[in-house]
């Protein structure tokens, strides 16, 4: 009896210890995963980082290619000094166009909003990079936290992938605008797809619209996932459409520039749609098409992952293969459009590594569950987050006879591989960033025109993307042109085709016209060569004085009669008082 009694207490412990064994080891295989995974959230997030200040900084100026983030962060200051006086303020910088000051609709709303914190510093050009730094990292790590959210295997070569995808992308990336905003706002929306959390679609929709115009990207992502429903599950589910519908309509109509809102939303559309109808201003070069052989030798990567997701996709298990198919329908539109518009570069290169991402897992998954096929049922099930394994607990298939330890070579000589057209692309990019208009570009212009033209005028710039830094420099006056030149065409045609006769020199006797039709009685040009025709037309009409010229710009007068064309020399650069070399330019004051 003693001895049954012994043994019974010497299973018991022995049980007793297996279960502490196993104990230990399961709390020890979780906490080595998660500390591989801070490592890699850890690893994305300075890597990311350390490309994006390199390439931010790559440039003095706002970030980068156009002027239009000096536009971005001057509005957003405009804001905040609306606001500390309790009210919104009027855009009363181009009352030529449809955005004067009783039509005017920001369709950046928010993002400008969340600008405002990047305005408190001392140099507001110093808020602008740290902003477009920020929300442009934030774009791409919110790629990447993807691939670690639903445990795509081999993380960081999808983070090479991504970092090197797309030569534009890096440089729409890095630009102050909302592109890369409206990226993390798009990673969210999918994720909440997939985790069919579809309530939380309506206050990021509404978000989203209030933010920026492509959130009509969020209501394609979920028409895609409602159709993908129905092929995997067989079903009708409405509730993706259905929610974000609700949150576009009330962004649409919870907004502070309704019912403009709706108005400028159509003529956005219907100028994209129409970019090349005859009649109509040349738009900014992001509206027309890559060269085929420069799209994709500067997406080289995206397209090897589209290449690759369309060879890997499997519709076997219609279930599993859900996320797959949305990725490969959503970046094959995006595809389409990127190949029309260079617009969509920020959105096409990372959703297509993406797509690459979860169609491989597929492949991956398998291997990955037969590699822990010795641990016991119960543990698999408790580790199946961080495994993908199947919830039935079934091993999937293994496709193919190779090591762990040799498919992880595979993957570090893939890497490698990836590594030489990522290192190319960014160093191209940071290069190219380097080619931006420096900071200094037009202050000395400018700021003359600040000290010696009466406040509230309007001054012909004979550019229309000169506004930026025209309005970033002088709030103090309003100008002709700005932002797009549809603008000016859509408020009147016949003064938008009359302002391109006299800005190109077609029209030989400029100066009554921007007089009389235009109310400016100062014109505002670069020296650029495109408007030698005008700048003489000017000088040889005898309407104008050249008031100041440097390397950069020019300032023209237009007398009150006319006169003697001015002699060929060139005018003195400070005929009246020049400006200092350090003009101050980066705080912007209030209009008056």
């Amino acid at each position: 009896m003693e001895n049954a009694g012994t043994q019974e207490v010497d299973a018991n412990d022995i049980a007793a210890a297996v279960i502490d064994e196993e104990g230990r080891e399961r709390r020890n295989f979780l906490a080595s995963a998660i500390v591989l995974r801070a490592a890699y959230f850890a690893t994305g997030a300075l890597a990311i980082g350390f490309v994006f200040w390199w390439l931010q900084y790559s440039t003095d100026a706002i970030c980068c290619g156009d002027f239009d983030g000096y536009y971005h962060i001057g509005w957003s200051q405009q804001l905040w000094q609306g606001f500390r006086a309790g009210r919104l303020p009027q855009f009363t910088w181009l009352p030529l166009t449809t955005l004067n000051a009783r039509d005017y609709v920001d369709h950046h709303f928010l993002f400008h909003v969340l600008q405002i914190p990047f305005t408190f510093f001392a140099d507001v050009r110093t808020g602008a990079k740290i902003s477009a730094w920020l929300f442009g990292g934030l774009a791409v790590f919110a790629c990447y936290w993807m691939i670690l959210r639903y445990r795509i295997k081999y993380p960081l070569l999808w983070l090479v992938a991504l970092l090197g995808c797309s030569a534009p992308f890096l440089f729409r990336m890095n630009m102050t605008k909302a592109m890369s905003v409206s990226v993390v706002l798009l990673v969210i929306g999918i994720h909440l797809l997939f985790q069919k959390k579809y309530l939380w679609l309506l206050p990021l929709a509404f978000f989203f619209t209030l933010t920026y115009d492509m959130f009509v990207l969020l209501g394609l992502a979920a028409a895609i996932w409602t159709a993908v429903i129905a092929w995997s599950e067989r079903r009708f589910e409405w509730r993706p459409l259905a929610w974000v519908m609700a949150g576009i309509a009330a962004g649409t109509i919870i907004n502070p520039y309704f019912p403009h809102s709706i108005r400028l939303f159509y003529q956005h559309i219907a100028m994209k749609v129409a970019v090349q109808e005859a009649g109509r201003p040349a738009v900014g070069q992001e509206w027309y098409p890559y060269e085929s052989w420069d799209f994709v030798g500067n997406c080289a990567i995206a397209f090897v992952a589209m290449l690759a997701g369309y060879i890997a996709f499997n519709s076997h298990d219609r279930k599993r293969a859900a996320r797959s198919l949305f990725f490969l329908i959503f970046s094959t539109l995006l595809l389409i459009a990127n190949a029309r518009y260079r617009r969509f570069a920020e959105y096409w290169p990372p959703f297509a590594v993406l797509f690459a991402a979860f169609t491989l897992q597929m492949i991956f998954e398998r291997a990955r569950s037969s590699a822990y096929s010795h641990l016991p049922a119960d543990v698999l099930d408790e580790l199946e987050p961080f495994l993908d394994r199947p919830a039935d607990g079934s091993a999937a298939t293994t496709t193919t006879g190779w090591s762990e330890m040799n498919k992880t070579f595979a993957a570090c000589i893939v890497g490698v591989l990836l590594m030489i057209p990522m290192v190319a692309t960014i160093t191209a990019e940071m290069r190219e960033i380097a080619t931006t208009a420096p900071h200094a570009k037009y202050t000395r212009g400018i700021e003359w025109m600040r000290r010696h033209v009466p406040a509230g005028q309007v001054i012909f710039n004979t550019d229309w993307d000169d506004f930026p830094k025209l309005f970033y420099y002088d709030p103090t006056h309003a100008y002709v042109s700005g932002l797009d030149p549809t603008y000016l065409y859509d408020q009147d045609h016949a003064l938008s085709r009359l302002y391109e006769d006299i800005t190109l020199g077609r029209n030989k006797d400029p100066g009554p016209a921007i007089r009389d039709r235009f109310g400016a009685r100062y014109v505002f040009t670069d020296n650029e060569d495109v408007h030698n025709d005008f700048y003489d037309a000017a000088l040889d009409s005898g309407w104008f004085d050249e008031v100041y010229t440097d390397e950069d710009c020019t300032v023209l007068h237009i007398r009150d009669q006319k006169g003697t064309p001015p002699p060929d020399a060139p005018a003195d650069d400070n005929p009246n008082e020049p400006p200092d070399e350090d003009t101050g330019g980066d705080d912007i004051e209030e209009t008056e």
